[in-house]
């Protein structure tokens, strides 16, 4: 029988979700759906000293705003649950007592000073099969040593055991076949009774296996840990049941070699987080891709492409395209360096073929920032309309069509010098008073007896047209003039060239 896909996100609640676990949670999404699978979200919560206040509800909004959903997990609940490893201490604790059981795992005494001790004295010390026996765990004292030190309060840790020289394979979807000697791994401490807190080895393993998780998608970062995990497994008898791994290429930095960090996104001016986050110890405040003005479908494309490629030409890809497209054998084995000007073009083809009303919608708090309080919403609509294909970002709207919502009240001094001369004003009250006699305001039957009225007195085209528009604008730039004054009010259009044949000189 084939086993349902099942796959998990499983974040740390210790600050903002950084950009490389947002394409992490993404290709798991992307890879359950295309398989008809079950995503669940679940929260690493066991090293309590990292926690950080919101970090968790800060990750399920910010791949919310992504359209990431979720089947099961701390806000949606699930048979599996508890989602939060916090609230599973119970389950560790058993199958801790499982393995010290079994003779795969032992109890250590050593305090941090003895491990630095020995860290001084051995060369490139680590706790494994050679240096066991010289330190203070229940392998070199006897069994009622170690209950008397237990049951006087002593802390410990619980370490696995991990036996020499056996080459662990790991089955890799992207990467093969990956072979590591067991010699290059030290004996990995799963259980911490200060706390009573697993660390991550062990309460992944339990909770991937009882969670039924069919296939482990995350970081290149955590390929070392594979074989320990196959190793996990393999001691608690679970080999049918064990996941198929997936470690993803990292994500590099646009510049320079090593991997992507906020520090590249400070430096260079883009976000590494989704959402704003401020952080509650420190009041500083991190830049976020929907602040920035990003619509979440272009962040998706980008991300997706990111470490893989459709083996087609394809660029623009809806979330729908990605989940029938997507594909391991086309994730790349190397880093992906993070070419962040292309999430920026992505965002403006985006912006773009997005609906006016809905771009409207977006645009409303930039508006309000700038004193627009309750806009006329079709009259926005149709302003973002004309203007989009200029913007990269939601806030470039303003830039592109702030003229709309609020007269000029200076000008562009270039301009005035090119566009404006002694006998302007002359002409610019000349042709209020044409469009004044214009009951239809359209831009075709607009420009046609503007265009007339311009051909008839001999005047220099560019000269009045150029003129016409500093006067409503306030600089020459913009979509085409009459399409501008067939949205704008005339008696509007008409104060503007009043106020430009006042004020300039």
């Amino acid at each position: 029988m084939e086993r349902r896909v099942r796959v998990r996100f499983a974040p740390s609640p210790t600050g903002p979700l950084h950009i490389g676990g947002v394409r992490t949670a993404l290709y798991n999404y992307i890879f359950a759906r295309q398989n008809g699978g079950d995503m669940i979200l679940r929260i690493e919560d066991t090293d309590s000293r990292r926690f950080v206040p919101g970090a968790e509800e800060y990750i399920n909004d910010a791949l919310h705003w992504l359209g990431i959903s979720f089947d099961e997990g701390v806000r949606e609940g699930g048979k599996y649950g508890p989602y939060k490893q916090s609230e599973r201490r119970e389950i560790y604790k058993e199958h801790v007592d499982m393995l010290l059981k079994a003779g795969k795992a032992y109890i250590a005494f050593d305090t941090p000073e003895e491990l630095e001790e020995a860290r001084q004295r051995i060369p490139n010390f680590q706790y494994d099969s050679h240096t066991r026996g010289t330190m203070r765990n229940s392998l070199t004292m006897s069994a009622e040593e170690v209950e008397r030190r237990i049951a006087n309060g002593e802390q410990y840790v619980v370490r696995f055991k991990i036996d020499p020289d056996r080459d662990v394979k790991v089955n890799d979807l992207i990467r093969g076949e990956v072979t590591i000697n067991s010699n290059i791994l030290d004996d990995k401490v799963l259980y911490k009774s200060a706390d009573e807190l697993p660390t991550y080895h062990l309460a992944n393993i339990v909770d991937d296996h009882l969670m039924e998780v069919s296939h482990v998608i995350r970081g290149e970062e955590w390929l070392p840990s594979a074989p320990l995990h196959v190793l996990l497994y393999e001691a608690f008898g679970w080999t049918d049941t064990m996941p198929q791994f997936v470690h993803l290429p990292l994500l590099l930095k646009p510049v320079g070699n090593g991997k992507l960090s906020k520090r590249d996104g400070d430096k260079l001016g883009f976000p590494v987080f989704l959402l704003e986050w401020k952080d509650p110890a420190t009041g500083e405040i991190s830049s976020g891709y929907r602040e920035k003005g990003y619509l979440p479908e272009a962040v998706v494309n980008f991300l997706a492409l990111l470490g893989w490629n459709p083996g087609d030409d394809s660029e623009m890809m809806s979330m729908e395209d990605l989940i029938q497209k997507f594909s391991f054998a086309h994730c790349s084995k190397s880093g992906a360096k993070f070419d962040y000007k292309k999430g920026i073009w992505f965002n403006h083809e985006y912006l773009g073929q997005k609906d006016n009303r809905e771009l409207a919608e977006l645009f409303l708090p930039v508006l309000k920032e700038h004193g627009i309080e309750n806009p006329d919403m079709d009259y926005v609509a149709k302003a973002v309309g004309m203007v989009k294909g200029r913007a990269d970002l939601i806030p470039d709207l303003w830039t592109q069509a702030d003229f709309f919502f609020v007269a000029p009240t200076t000008y562009a001094e270039k301009d005035v010098k090119k566009r404006w001369s002694a006998e302007t004003p002359a002409i610019m009250e000349e042709l209020i008073g044409v469009l004044e006699g214009i009951d239809d305001m359209t831009s075709a039957n607009a420009e046609k007896i503007v265009l007339d009225w311009i051909a008839g007195k001999g005047y220099h085209l560019g000269n009045v047209m150029n003129a016409f528009r500093l006067a409503v604008v306030g600089a020459c730039r913009g979509p085409h003039m009459f399409d501008i004054t067939e949205l704008m009010p005339k008696n509007e259009v008409i104060a503007r060239i009043r106020r430009a044949v006042a004020t300039i000189k």
